[in-house]
């Protein structure tokens, strides 16, 4: 039978060294919250079950939303409150996993370079041996301190490793470990094996594979992100909806004041459904006809920033975020330029960008052809997806 893991993310750690309004795991990393960066590899492996995400208890509710709208579509995430102690927020997380997963991993919240290969080097050896930890060997003389700081004596570094995570074991050895010696202080879940006398095999780490602990390691992680190649992907959306009476106009989410609106079976706004489709195509996942049909009731009068919100979904799901989008709404009438900059931060909102990467402008056809006669609206949105943090995935 095919073992499944569980994966624990340990972030309900405060992050005082940070020395920042937040704790560490909610700071931007190349645009998005570093704790997305953390779990997002796990969330890419086929035989990754369920992930946990374990976090301040009044954070809870942000951190839904982060999720929702970074990690979308991937495996079951479940969100719960942390625990005094490291020990005691990876029990909390414990006792969330089903009895059927097998394998628990346990990721810290703020390693956000953390590779599928690693990962998958873990967990392989944990349904061969049984339990393992990720580590690097220790490549710099270690020296001993006594008084003062002076050296007392050099370490031999021979058999020193310096522990990361991913690392875990078959759920039965952490159940056992934790009804055992779950009062007793350790860093890690390795050292509570360790004294419950569980072997824990050593999995060689990754270099890259760093904890973000002081604002230095922030600057090095968005240096790290700097010297990765961006995936970059451009899409072209174009739509264009007849006028109808007994129907409200509906741009770029904002209500405007006119005798007609746009036929169609959602809300029929026109610049929405150009983004949605630039964003697909820019994709390779078709158009929004293929997302959300016209014959389906479920979207019948739905809000297009609610499509929107699920186009983006996805695109979170494949590690793309958006640069910037140029929009075009060709319109003789009514007059758009008052409404513009809430359409802006409309589409900001849902594209989780600053407004300032949404740039939105109105034109007429100087009463050409069906826009300029005034039987409806069309709108063109070129947008620019990118990875900002291409990571091995093999």
């Amino acid at each position: 039978m095919n073992q499944r893991a569980a994966v624990i993310i340990v972030a309900a750690g405060s992050g005082s060294r940070m020395q920042a309004a937040v704790p560490k795991q909610y700071l931007p990393l190349a645009g998005r919250p570093l704790l997305t960066h953390s779990i997002a590899p796990f969330a890419r492996c086929p035989f990754v079950e369920r992930i946990i995400v374990v976090v301040p208890a009044e954070r809870i509710e942000e951190t839904r939303e982060i999720l929702a709208a970074y990690l979308a579509d991937w495996p079951p995430v479940s969100i719960v409150a942390g625990g005094r102690r490291r020990q005691d927020s990876v029990k909390n997380g414990l006792d969330r996993i089903h009895d059927d997963d097998q394998i628990v991993l346990v990721h810290d919240g703020a390693r956000p370079f953390v590779s599928a290969t690693l990962i998958e080097r873990c967990f392989n050896e944990i349904v061969a041996t049984g339990a393992a930890i990720a580590a690097v060997p220790v490549k710099d003389t270690v020296k001993q301190a006594g008084i003062d700081r002076r050296v007392a004596a050099t370490v031999d570094r021979t058999h020193l490793w310096l522990a990361q995570t991913p690392q875990g074991a078959r759920k039965a050895h952490l159940v056992e470990a934790f009804a055992r010696l779950g009062n007793r202080d350790v860093t890690d879940e390795s050292s509570l094996l360790e004294a419950a006398g569980i072997p824990v095999q050593l999995v060689p780490g990754e270099e890259t594979n760093i904890k973000i602990t002081t604002p230095e390691d922030l600057v090095f992680a968005e240096a790290m992100v700097a010297k990765q190649t961006p995936q970059i992907k451009i899409g072209h959306g174009f739509d264009a909806h007849r006028f109808s009476t007994g129907r409200p106009l509906v741009l770029g989410g904002v209500h405007i004041d006119h005798h007609r609106g746009l036929a169609g079976h959602s809300d029929a706004d026109v610049v929405t459904h150009a983004l949605c489709d630039a964003l697909l195509g820019a994709m390779g996942e078709g158009d929004i006809g293929r997302h959300f049909p016209d014959h389906d009731p479920a979207y019948a009068n739905i809000r297009s920033l609610l499509l929107l919100d699920r186009v983006m979904a996805r695109a979170a799901s494949l590690r793309l975020t958006v640069a910037n989008a140029d929009i075009t709404i060709i319109c003789q009438a009514p007059r758009l330029a008052p409404h513009l900059e809430t359409m802006q931060a409309n589409l900001a909102r849902c594209c989780h960008v600053v407004p300032g990467a949404i740039n939105i402008k109105a034109t007429t056809t100087e009463r050409m052809g069906f826009t300029g006669r005034e039987e409806g609206i069309a709108c063109h949105a070129v947008v620019l997806l990118h990875n900002p943090l291409q990571q091995e995935t093999n």
